[in-house]
């Protein structure tokens, strides 16, 4: 997943086994635990592929939280237009993951992205994809910009105000998030009050997604809100699927699905190669939309990794090597997706545009490669990569 802040903790990308929730967790993840895979029910279709070469040693690591934010201009100087009306919360969606923190650049440290960067790598996007939709990671340290480059590119944005353990910069984030949804009504046209918090921290800060939920709301904020968090978080942690307390208070789901992690942590679908990927997608986000029927269902991350080609992962539970790494691969994953989702009118965003390369430090060897586009210049992205238009 993608980051603009400081390094969080380590997180399973779901875990496979029902647990009481709703409830304060403890901060500290672990690999979910053991559960028979005759207890699950795999979507039809999915059949195990193995690989011949070693498992490498990636883990999935969330983005990490906000620094301090930077002396940059008041958010409305940046601004282009003047409050107008909201786009339909039901237009479907077609989106990259963008974060400008390529080349050397580290969230956890140094300099953030420059506005010249900023622009030349969303330039890059508009002239060789097809994305006019983006989904960013944060609201501060210079990110706000990143609203500004977007109107003046058509370019519609879903806006993650990023939220973490640190409750003054929560705070920070919460009120710059308020900032930019106000400047840029037509441009951002869904907002997020947080990525994978659940995922990270158990139920532990479950307070400060309400308190940002709540501060949004009384600003009198317009776009749809969420908290977006991985499809296992938002079916409660059960199987089958259950709602979550935040089911009631948000105004559509979104949700971060990777048959990648499960390949490796889960025990309830253990093994999707691939060819399979799309299909899985598909039939998590149908268990979601069953289980909130009155609600959206937004793919916020989706994809596959690029490489080191030919590379693996084993599952813990059951050693099987179902996923392999690869550009084909990638671009099988990213296409099939849009395409089945283009057939049902649902949105989605592929994770991610860019590459980041200081990622393998916290997600392993393949955490630099799920980019569409590199993360060092020229930043070219991968012909033929695009959004397919919407069916109408």
């Amino acid at each position: 997943m993608a980051a603009d802040q400081p390094a969080a903790t380590e997180k399973p990308a779901v875990a496979d086994k029902s647990t009481v929730v709703d409830k304060p967790a403890a901060t500290e993840k672990t690999p979910p635990a053991d559960k028979p895979e005759a207890d699950a029910k795999p979507a039809a279709a999915e059949k195990p592929e193995t690989a011949d070469k070693p498992a490498a040693k990636g883990q999935d690591q969330p983005p990490p939280a906000d620094k301090p934010a930077t002396t940059e201009k008041p958010i409305a100087e940046l601004q282009h237009k003047e409050n107008g009306p909201i786009p339909p919360s039901n237009e479907v969606l077609q989106c990259a993951a963008f974060s400008p923190y390529v080349g050397d650049l580290n969230p956890d440290k140094g300099t953030h992205p420059s506005r010249e960067l900023i622009n030349e790598l969303l330039d890059k996007l508009v002239k060789e994809t097809r994305f006019r939709c983006i989904m960013t990671y944060g609201v501060m340290n210079g990110l706000e910009y990143v609203f500004a480059a977007a109107e003046a590119r058509n370019l519609k944005v879903i806006a993650i105000i990023w939220l973490d353990d640190d409750i003054n910069v929560n705070t920070q984030s919460i009120n710059s998030g308020i900032e930019v949804a106000r400047a840029f009504p037509q441009t951002i046209v869904k907002l997020s009050c947080g990525s994978e918090v659940r995922t990270r921290h158990g139920n532990a800060f479950d307070g400060e997604i309400t308190r940002c939920i709540d501060s949004l709301r009384k600003a009198g904020v317009t776009q749809p809100i969420t908290t977006i968090d991985t499809w296992w978080e938002w079916c409660n942690r059960s199987w089958p699927c259950k709602q979550t307390s935040f089911g009631k208070s948000v105004d559509w789901i979104g949700t971060n699905i990777f048959p990648w992690w499960e390949n490796k942590y889960s025990g309830i679908f253990p093994c999707t190669s691939a060819s399979k990927a799309a299909d899985f997608h598909i039939a998590r986000l149908k268990d979601l939309r069953k289980t909130y029927p009155k609600k959206d269902v937004i793919l916020t991350e989706f994809g596959w990794p690029n490489g080191p080609a030919g590379g693996t992962e084993y599952n813990i539970h059951t050693k099987q090597h179902c996923g392999v790494a690869g550009k084909k691969n990638q671009m099988r994953v990213v296409e099939q997706t849009f395409r089945k989702l283009s057939q049902k009118n649902w949105s989605g965003v592929a994770f991610e545009a860019f590459s980041e390369n200081w990622k393998p430090s916290n997600e392993g060897s393949f955490g630099s490669y799920w980019g569409l586009c590199e993360g060092k210049p020229p930043y070219a992205c991968v012909k033929g990569v695009s959004g397919i238009p919407p069916k109408r």
